[in-house]
Formats: structure tokens, C-alpha cells, sequence
């Protein structure tokens, strides 16, 4: 076999194995998601090709979570109903293959998997500190839950697979997505990128940071880690996640992004990408 094969190569076969590792809990029966011609999304689909990249949907997750905290209702749930302290990788797994599963998988395991995390959001509700009550199928929580994961997923995509990528398809990938998220039950969807800027932009107002979104914040940024080795790509995918969040964003973080480090970021960043294409290819 040449050395170009997978199977044969043995630094491309310690890659794929701990990135399948990362994404799929073996303790839980999970293995890599099959990918469908008849899945909910079609192989032609912009989607296919954006969340087939391994790098920048890390990066662009990262950013999105760090964007979905700071609305009070998202950041209440995941306070009040989970067990990020303890589990953030897992949290972060479980965000990662219903991604997969949605994009690639056949669409009855892409509907399964859609009933299943609404039957969990049937049950995540409470109340703010202020005493509002928030409920996880609101629409309008689906909806900045959704719009913070395709705008973050397509501009990791976008800096670090595809940085010529068309307007055109642009707008095709958020009303592709649309459909995912409007079978979760959010609304407004964004179904162009300009769309997508007026919903966040819209949103603006009811966004709050606080302690509890610091110590969210904190846990994502610096992910406990088996070994030195390991905690490297996470912080590295973490930086990469921070860079790609809009200035108002990195304000009320608490953040901020530096002339000298970014370039470094990027390139790191660029690099794990391309060694993860190689393995995979």
C-alpha cells in the first residue's frame, strides 16, 4: 500500500483514531456517523462540505457556545440542567454529533436525533435570577442558539477552509440550516447571511454577561485535559474560537484579541487543519 493510505500510514492512523475518540463516547456504544446519500441534507449541500472540516468546526463551536452564553436564558439552562462543570468535553461531543447526525447520517437517524434533543428541551426550564421564567423550546432561545452556530461554524469554514468562498453560497449554507433548526422549533430563522446579521444584531439588547457566564466561559477556554500533550489542540481550538467572535462579543467577555498573537493563532490553527485533511484524505 502507498504511504498515502490511512490504514497504512501509522501518524495517519493515530490521528483518526483520537479524533474519533473525541467525538464519539465508546463507554456509550458510539462510533463515527455513516455518512447517507438520503441524509436530511443533500451531499451536494454547502453544508457537507463546512461541517466535514474538523479544525474550523471546533474553532467556529467554541465561538458559539462562548456567543450562546451570554443570553440569560441559554446560559440559564445549561447552568440550571447540566453538567458542564464536570462534562464540558462531553457537552461539546454531544453538540458535535448532532451536527453530524443532522448533516450526514439518513434522515431517519437525523429525525430521531432531532425528537430526541427536543424531548430533553422539554424538560429544561426554570427561572431566571430576576425571577423571569425561561423555558429551552422558546423560539426565540432556538433561534440565537441556532444563528451563533451557523454564523460561527461558516466563518471557521470560511478562515480556515475556504476563505474565497461566494456570497452566493454563503447564503445557500443559512437556508440549507434553516431547515434544521426550524424542525427544532426556532424562529426567526436566518436564511441569508445578511439575515443572520440582522437576527444577532437584533438580539444585541438582551445579552448580559455575568459571573456565572465567566465561569462557563473559563471551563470552555480551558478544557481539563488527561495529559499536557492533550490540553494543547484544546487550547489551541480555544484561542481559534476567540478570534473568530465579533469585538462586542470579545468586550463582554472580558477579552480581547492581540496584534501578535492572532497571526500565530491562525497559523497553528491552519496547520492542525491541514494535518487533520491529510489523515483523513
Amino acid at each position: 500500500m502507498s504511504e498515502g493510505n490511512g490504514t497504512s500510514n501509522p501518524v495517519k492512523r493515530v490521528i483518526r483514531q483520537q479524533v474519533v475518540a473525541m467525538f464519539n463516547d465508546s463507554g456509550r456504544g458510539e462510533a463515527p456517523i455513516v455518512r447517507s446519500r438520503n441524509a436530511l441534507l443533500a451531499p451536494t449541500s454547502v453544508a457537507w462540505r463546512v461541517h466535514g472540516d474538523v479544525a474550523s468546526m471546533m474553532a467556529g463551536g467554541i465561538a458559539s457556545l462562548l456567543l450562546q452564553m451570554l443570553h440569560p436564558g441559554v446560559l440559564a439552562g445549561v447552568w440550571d440542567h447540566s453538567n458542564f462543570r464536570t462534562d464540558m468535553r462531553g457537552r461539546l461531543r454531544r453538540t458535535a454529533r448532532f451536527i453530524a447526525t443532522t448533516t450526514y447520517a439518513d434522515q431517519s437517524e437525523g429525525k430521531a436525533m432531532i425528537r430526541r434533543v427536543r424531548a430533553v428541551h422539554d424538560g429544561v426550564r426554570g427561572h431566571l435570577p430576576d425571577g423571569t421564567e425561561y423555558n429551552a423550546n422558546d423560539p426565540t432561545l432556538l433561534a440565537w442558539v441556532h444563528v451563533t452556530e451557523t454564523r460561527s461554524f461558516l466563518d471557521g469554514w470560511i478562515r480556515y477552509g475556504e476563505p474565497w468562498m461566494s456570497h452566493a453560497d454563503q447564503d445557500q449554507y443559512f437556508a440549507e440550516m434553516a431547515s434544521i433548526g426550524g424542525a427544532l422549533g426556532a424562529e426567526p430563522l436566518p436564511r441569508t447571511r445578511s439575515e443572520a446579521d440582522r437576527l444577532i444584531a437584533g438580539m444585541r439588547p438582551a445579552l448580559r454577561a455575568d459571573a456565572r457566564t465567566a465561569e462557563v466561559a473559563r471551563l470552555i477556554l480551558h478544557p481539563v485535559a488527561t495529559n499536557r500533550l492533550a490540553a494543547v489542540p484544546g487550547r489551541l481550538a480555544g484561542q481559534a474560537g476567540v478570534d473568530l467572535l465579533p469585538r462586542w462579543a470579545l468586550a463582554m467577555h472580558g477579552l480581547s484579541s492581540s496584534p501578535l498573537r492572532t497571526p500565530l493563532v491562525r497559523a497553528g490553527t491552519l496547520g492542525v487543519a491541514q494535518a487533520l485533511r491529510w489523515a483523513f484524505r
